[in-house]
């Protein structure tokens, strides 16, 4: 079975959301982290707005990369430049990937533009998941 690790700045959003995605489409083939370099916690936005699409992400949590220091990744996934450029190094031969998401968390607004904007970054989250899983776990 497959692992892979989602790695973002705060484990609270992105991650967050990707791991409910890489869950859903994965139906089992591989065991899904999330970890940031630091916790912010799980963002009730990110949970809100991932139900409204039927995943339940409200158990997750927040989690370092240094939790999962031993766990010997196939994949890690980065889905912010933050992560990106001060992700760890991994004694794995993990395939590393990046997408750069915008950060609904920064939306600024009434709360439904700053839904507005979790739901649009939600559906560039999904549409990655879904081609990644189609891709590398078929």
């Amino acid at each position: 079975m497959k692992n892979i690790l989602v790695l973002c700045t705060g484990n609270s959003c992105r991650s967050q959301i990707a791991e409910g995605y890489l869950r859903y489409f994965s139906e089992g083939k591989a065991n899904i982290y999330s970890a940031g370099i630091e916790t912010h916690g799980v963002n009730p936005r990110a949970i809100a707005t991932m139900q409204e699409d039927g995943i339940d992400i409200s158990a997750h949590t927040s989690n370092n990369v240094d939790e999962y220091a031993n766990v010997p990744f196939d994949y890690v996934i980065t889905v912010c430049d933050n992560a990106k450029e001060n992700c760890p190094y991994f004694p794995t031969e993990a395939v590393k990937l990046h997408h750069n998401f915008p950060d609904p968390a920064k939306a600024q607004g009434t709360e439904e533009e700053i839904m507005a904007e979790f739901r649009k970054v939600r559906g560039m989250i999904k549409d990655y998941c879904k081609t990644f899983t189609e891709k590398y776990l078929s």
